[in-house]
């Protein structure tokens, strides 16, 4: 069976079984009477996701391991949500929910609710950890929720996902103070426990906590002004509040090699990684080390040396996007090797490792588009072009552009 027709048969087969629900939901009070069709944003989310997402998957893929304590800690949403908790638990408590937050990225950082509908929720890892975007669960209020910018409930078969139409999920999105989304707040329970209050209720926490987003100033970490960003693949620049760090080289590469092995390193490790077998002293050593602690305001533990100041960084976006699966985020993001001036053995060994993850994940994808940008970069890769050719339809104009490349890359 062809993909095309497998995923017709998939559609057909949700769209069947939510037809043979609406009766019943109609019957209690839970359906209107045009409720016979799905909703349009619901059958696009279908036709978007139904390549990547199988419907018979039992539960939402792991992102970090199931470990995000250090990007919860790290959010903006942590104090607002904090300032919120007790209202959170006591609604998720009295009408039987689960209430959820996560980062821009889809994936849960923090949970709160009875310990029933918990467990219930975590048998398919609606839970820190999971991951919810629609790439990684196809249809579901989460995933509209960050794709619109706007408030969006889904309910029953409404969702792809064949383990999720025993649940109804109302969820909102959380925009910054530059309107920028940062996560979503959803309360989710058993599609027999539906309330039509529950939006609203979700409309009005989120308010409180844009409100608290506004009221409060940005967080400070260890005496650093705000959060650092690092921009290291195909650059080497580090910002503080828009304003540029004052770093020597080596300083930078240290901060991007803690950016990237965030559990940290032992002296000796990180001396190996800067400088390899050179004769360096440990007073030069530990000097770098004592200027960059005092650029970040003192965000740098002393025995073993990790960072305790928040710092978002290229090169870990771009692996955390490719661990989920979501190849156009790599490649939009990866403009280039990481700190291309560099000879550090640490960062040489850390480019390498992006270079082929990116290229591997090129090679693994069905979808052209990923093998034409890349392309475009490694204009002498073969091998990607050649993979190009194969994913392209025949008829497809762009297969002029990559036989064009690949005869180059031949000849070359």
């Amino acid at each position: 069976m062809s993909q095309r027709s497998d995923l017709r048969q998939r559609r057909a087969t949700l769209e069947s079984e939510w037809s043979r629900l609406v009766p019943r939901l109609k019957t209690a009070g839970l359906a209107s009477s045009g409720a016979d069709a799905l909703r349009h944003e619901v059958t696009e989310s279908w036709a978007r996701s139904l390549s990547s997402v199988d419907p018979g998957r039992d539960s939402a893929p792991v992102t970090d391991g199931g470990t995000v304590g250090h990007r919860w800690a790290n959010s903006p949403l942590r104090e607002p949500v904090d300032d919120l908790a007790d209202e959170l638990r006591g609604v998720a408590d009295d009408a039987g929910f689960v209430t959820a937050v996560t980062d821009e990225s889809g994936t849960i950082l923090w949970t709160c609710g009875g310990r029933t509908m918990r467990r219930r929720a975590e048998r398919v890892n609606f839970a820190p950890g999971g991951w919810w975007h629609e790439q990684a669960m196809g249809t579901n209020a989460l995933s509209l929720a960050l794709r619109t910018g706007r408030p969006n409930s889904v309910f029953s078969a409404e969702h792809l996902v064949t383990a999720l139409h025993g649940w109804v999920c109302y969820c909102a999105p959380v925009h910054g103070p530059d309107g920028r989304v940062l996560g979503v707040l959803d309360m989710s329970t058993t599609w027999d426990r539906s309330n039509p209050l529950a939006m609203s209720t979700v409309r009005s926490l989120v308010s409180a906590i844009e409100a608290r987003l506004r009221a409060e100033p940005p967080r400070q970490a260890h005496g650093t002004p705000g959060q650092v960003h690092l921009t290291c693949l195909g650059s080497d620049q580090a910002l503080c509040e828009g304003r540029p760090l004052r770093v020597r080289p080596r300083q930078l590469e240290i901060l991007t090699l803690l950016a990237l092995e965030p559990d940290g390193f032992p002296s000796g490790r990180l001396r190996e990684a800067l400088y390899g077998d050179r004769p360096v002293s440990a007073s030069t050593f530990k000097a770098e080390i004592s200027h960059l602690r005092r650029a970040l305001g003192g965000g740098i533990t002393t025995r073993r040396y990790a960072l305790t100041t928040p710092v978002s960084c290229d090169a870990v976006d771009v692996l955390r996007a490719l661990e989920n699966g979501d190849v156009e985020t790599a490649l939009r993001l990866y403009r280039g090797p990481l700190l291309p001036r560099s000879a550090a053995p640490g960062i040489e060994e850390w480019r390498t490792h992006l270079e082929v993850a990116v290229r591997e994940a090129v090679l693994a994808s069905a979808h052209p588009e990923h093998a034409l940008r890349y392309g475009e970069r490694a204009p002498y890769d073969a091998e990607v072009h050649e993979h190009a050719l194969r994913v392209l339809g025949r008829g497809d104009p762009r297969r002029a552009i990559v036989a064009g490349r690949l005869s180059t890359a031949l000849r070359d």
